[in-house]
């Protein structure tokens, strides 16, 4: 098995792969796994919602933010370069650090997530094996793939949709029928608010941008002539399902444990089978946590560069970082296990105020400024070539998308008084999404030079 030595740097013709369904199992594989299924019980939990709303609130989160999400897939085919590259296209070689420093934190945090989560899970399997134990174990498991690089992912993920996913249709199946769970729970309607739906749906919105400086990664190895309907949908709809599946099943988990704990209610309703179902979702969430280590490693190698210009950065720099973000996010995992939901909610919300500026940035960029037009070879340049080091419109854009979401803020660290005068409702991300558009859209528009950038269809080998 061949270790991949390419990492930031354009991926030339010769070395292109893959197909465009390939972007369905790498996502809906990473996706059906217990951090997902804690994510919908949020709908319940913290948002109090009941069955109906709860399921209908997560499935048009995850189908509004899943179409900007998987817009950004495209750009992989295309450009050949991780996301975090491409960004330098927007805001500059060094501008674009902003953007990527958080990324990283978001990577190492989903992982950190992922490790508590995981750590509960194989506590059921083996009762004696200790809470840090496992948390390092399933740390030092994750990072194996990392380190293999793009294609053991893309395999491993190919697998896991297949094994997940029966897994998943099983669970639920022996939940209902085999041990009977209460079907007054689907017909309870009282008790839904609009703060409460808002909520879900701006949690499950943010789960599919979230994804959004991922998708490039995983498309980036792909031929030029991928099509971007055919990388759009593919991403779109293997990410939803993988989403809007594994959430039903929190929300409803969510529904019978009331007081109680998911894990050990998910443990109960699996009564028979646990083993299995555990040690699967335990699998499942490896491949996550590959990911968001490997993504995590692409975007720190991209701020070392950006430092040391002429670095190339291969596989063995790939591997140190990486051991760099497993030992923070064991530390994290390690320091938050104790109030795990609560710091969880508060991390999402707060990503979702920063990414979203973000992607309608690259998303308006990309697609109504210069339409695909990129000079790819400016992206690895110190200067930026013709992007240059900074982009004040985009940077000014950026801190505009952030603060006009500050008044329609609602979580427990802060409330906005527009979201105060809404009982409660949280639509920032929804303004920061329309401003940041329209006024990137118009000053974009007008410094955008005649002639476009030429797109670099067989960029140079790394």
């Amino acid at each position: 098995m061949r270790i991949e030595q390419h990492t930031i740097h354009p991926i030339a013709a010769d070395a292109r792969h893959g197909r465009a369904r390939d972007l369905f199992t790498v996502w809906f594989g990473t996706n059906v796994m217990l951090l997902t299924v804690i994510t919908g019980a949020l709908a319940v939990t913290v948002f109090r919602l009941p069955f109906g709303w709860a399921v209908g609130s997560l499935l048009v989160g995850n189908l509004l933010g899943g179409l900007m999400m998987a817009l950004h897939a495209a750009q992989g085919p295309t450009l050949g370069v991780p996301q975090m590259v491409q960004t330098r296209g927007q805001f500059g070689s060094r501008g674009a650090l902003c953007v990527v420093a958080i990324v990283i934190i978001m990577y190492d945090g989903f992982f950190a997530s992922n490790l508590v989560l995981g750590a509960q899970t194989l506590r059921v399997i083996a009762p004696g094996m200790g809470e840090i134990v496992a948390i390092v174990f399933l740390g030092g498991v994750s990072v194996i793939a990392t380190i293999l690089g793009h294609d053991v992912i893309h395999a491993y993920t190919r697998v896991m949709t297949y094994v997940s996913g029966a897994i998943l249709v099983v669970t639920l199946a022996w939940m209902l029928f085999v041990h009977g769970v209460p079907w007054i729970l689907f017909t309870r309607t009282s008790g839904a608010s609009a703060p409460g739906i808002m909520g879900a749906v701006s949690v499950a919105a943010l789960w599919q941008i979230a994804y959004a400086p991922y998708v490039s990664d995983y498309s980036r190895y792909m031929p030029a002539d991928t099509g971007v309907r055919p990388a759009f949908w593919a991403t779109y709809w293997g990410c939803c399902l993988g989403s809007i599946l594994p959430m039903m099943l929190g929300v409803l988990l969510a529904l019978v444990a009331g007081r109680d704990e998911i894990i050990p209610t998910l443990a109960t309703l699996t009564r028979g089978i646990t083993p299995l179902v555990f040690l699967v979702f335990s699998v499942a969430m490896v491949a996550n946590n590959a990911m968001n280590v490997y993504c995590g490693a692409l975007s720190a190698l991209l701020f070392g560069y950006t430092v040391r210009p002429a670095w190339r950065p291969q596989a063995r720099a790939r591997t140190v970082v990486a051991l760099i973000l497993l030992a923070v996010a064991l530390g994290l995992a390690i320091l938050g296990r104790r109030a795990f939901i609560e710091s969880y909610t508060s991390f999402i919300l707060l990503l979702l105020y920063v990414l979203v500026p973000w992607t309608a940035i690259n998303l308006v960029d990309y697609y109504l400024i210069r339409r695909a037009q990129y000079d790819v070879s400016s992206f690895m340049r110190e200067d930026g070539g013709v992007y240059g080091r900074y982009n004040r419109k985009a940077l000014l854009c950026y801190g505009l998308g952030i603060l006009v979401q500050i008044p329609f803020v609602s979580n427990p660290l802060y409330t906005g008084f527009v979201a105060r005068a809404l009982h409660g409702a949280d639509l920032s991300w929804i303004i920061g999404l329309i401003v940041t558009s329209i006024v990137y859209y118009r000053m974009a528009r007008s410094a955008r030079v005649s002639s476009p950038f030429a797109s670099i269809r067989e960029p140079v080998a790394d």
